[in-house]
């Protein structure tokens, strides 16, 4: 993104310029490199950066495996990235990256200096790819996680596209009816002067109000529909996804084991990567929900103290009866790493099995449900004709 610059040149007068970084310290670096003196750096445009500005770091990781599996250097492979990348912003990130490893820091390190933008997890794989030089094979471990991750979430996703499409139609049907059918039934049924049966009697008096301030109802209807559609894009980027999935019928305990799936398998790709244990689990908090970090760091300590890891995750409600057997044949057979992948591997085909039967059974409960709904607001509204026509016979 574009930052205004001041700076103090040698003359000691003051500067603005427009610089392009990815973040304000990157801007002051860039001005110091050109001999001033960086007074302040402010950003041109606030709020959350475009989509086109964010720096895909998947497509980052894929490219940068491709041109070293091609035999490229990570210097030559980056330069390579700078220029057939167009958005100034990545290009910022990517030039700074070269810049750092042309003064002899290692890559490990000039990621971490942009912690926005490279997570620690990927900081942790680059860093144990470092002592044993092969980093391609590193990033292809890490974009197998990362795919199986993806799709993990791809399949949540889809399954949730088609009641959250059910769920928009129905409620915008039954708001129509209330908002405006409602009120003309309303007028008509008030100057007949009929009896209407109590619950018609309800529905008219919602109609009568719609009618009269149907203004402040479609404002009011708004910022309640905005204020929900932010706070589920609010919920989504926070990773708050886990909650809002949690919150369906009985999918609470099947989101459990779904956390546990991504912590060994994350645990998993680490320790295949040559980190070491305790490593490897201080960089596995991003993928547990905040409740559940002190029972990791718990896990930790008592592994620090010399329990072995399934022991440890036993204790600290971590595991589950087949994580336990697995995780113990993986510590006896020194093959913990592999054994943690396949443990989620195994929850992630269970996730995808219960995903698709709730899939068939919600929707078609969901689908009835609107159709009550909707079948009832239009029984009240004819109720009163159906009994005028039974009067008249």
């Amino acid at each position: 993104m574009q930052f205004t610059v001041r700076a103090l040149d040698a003359s000691e007068q003051i500067q603005t310029l427009v610089v392009e970084a990815a973040d304000a310290t990157d801007a002051q670096a860039q001005v110091h490199a050109r001999r001033l003196t960086p007074l302040s750096a402010i950003p041109e445009r606030s709020g959350m950066p475009r989509r086109a500005d964010r720096f895909a770091l998947l497509l980052f990781a894929q490219e940068l495996h491709a041109l070293l599996h091609a035999g490229l250097s990570v210097i030559e492979a980056l330069d390579t990235l700078i220029e057939k990348d167009p958005q100034p912003t990545r290009r910022a990130v990517l030039t700074r990256l070269t810049e750092r490893l042309r003064q002899g820091q290692r890559l490990s390190s000039a990621l971490r200096e942009q912690p926005q933008v490279f997570p620690p997890l990927f900081v942790g794989v680059v860093q144990a790819a470092e002592g044993t030089s092969d980093l391609p094979r590193a990033l292809s471990r890490y974009l197998d996680y990362e795919t199986r991750l993806q799709s993990v979430l791809h399949k949540v996703t889809s399954a949730a596209i088609y009641p959250a499409v059910l769920l928009v139609v129905g409620l915008s049907v039954s708001l129509f009816l209330l908002g405006y059918v409602v009120p003309k039934f309303s007028a008509v049924y008030q100057g007949s002067g009929q009896a209407l049966p109590w619950a018609s009697q309800w529905l008219m008096r919602w109609g009568q109000w719609a009618s009269a301030n149907g203004a402040l109802g479609l404002v009011v209807g708004l910022l309640l529909a905005a204020g929900a559609v932010w706070k589920v894009r609010k919920a989504m980027a926070g990773g708050g996804w886990w909650r809002l999935l949690g919150a369906l019928p009985g999918a609470q305990a099947k989101v459990e084991v779904l956390q546990l799936s991504r912590l060994y398998l994350t645990l998993g790709m680490l320790l295949e990567g040559g980190i070491p244990l305790q490593r490897a689990l201080a960089l596995c908090d991003p993928v547990l929900e905040p409740q559940r970090l002190p029972q990791l760091a718990a896990v930790r300590h008592d592994i620090s103290a010399g329990q072995p890891l399934s022991m440890a995750l036993q204790t600290h409600g971590l595991s589950t009866a087949v994580a336990l057997r697995l995780i113990r044949v993986g510590e006896q057979s020194g093959q913990l790493g592999p054994m943690l992948s396949r443990t989620a591997a195994f929850y992630d085909e269970e996730t995808t099995r219960w995903i698709e039967r709730f899939s068939k059974a919600f929707e078609p409960a969901l689908m009835a449900a609107i159709g009550v709904v909707i079948g009832l607001i239009v029984v009240l509204l004819y109720m009163p004709i159906f009994d005028l026509a039974g009067s008249l016979q």
